[in-house]
């Protein structure tokens, strides 16, 4: 396996991670918003990943990328506000499906996930560096 594949693999992670954290901020941003332009409660959305190879001749040898983003199918979450417009006849509004101590979980992880591919590129970079300083 060469370096220039160290370097698409760590190049592949940092794109999905910053998907994955733009969802988390866009699911931390509607956690509160009772209606959408579908009039429905924003429903959480998460990123599906999905191994890629970085070159034919190492079918084994695998990147990330992200192959789709689904909606979030649990329940949304109910609050007692009777006098709020969108309120039921039992005076409950629909929330969105978003908990925001998971999304700042998620958000964590993506951000370690990112940093840590950063560290990879930085420490290939490094080698490359090294090893041209020997034929020095």
């Amino acid at each position: 396996m060469s370096l220039s594949n160290v370097f698409n693999i760590a190049g592949s992670a940092l794109t999905a991670q910053s998907m994955r954290l733009n969802l988390v901020a866009s699911n931390i941003a509607n956690a509160e918003s009772a209606t959408s332009s579908t009039g429905e409660p924003f429903r959480g959305r998460h990123a599906v990943f999905t191994a890629t190879p970085v070159s034919a001749d190492l079918p084994q040898v695998a990147g990330v990328r992200v192959t789709s983003i689904v909606e979030d199918t649990s329940p949304f979450r109910l609050k007692y506000e009777p006098g709020h417009p969108l309120a039921d006849e039992r005076g409950y509004i629909k929330m969105p499906n978003v908990n925001p101590v998971e999304e700042m979980a998620d958000m964590i992880s993506a951000s370690r996930s990112y940093q840590t591919s950063v560290e990879v590129m930085n420490t290939a970079k490094t080698l490359l560096q090294k090893t041209l300083q020997l034929g020095q």
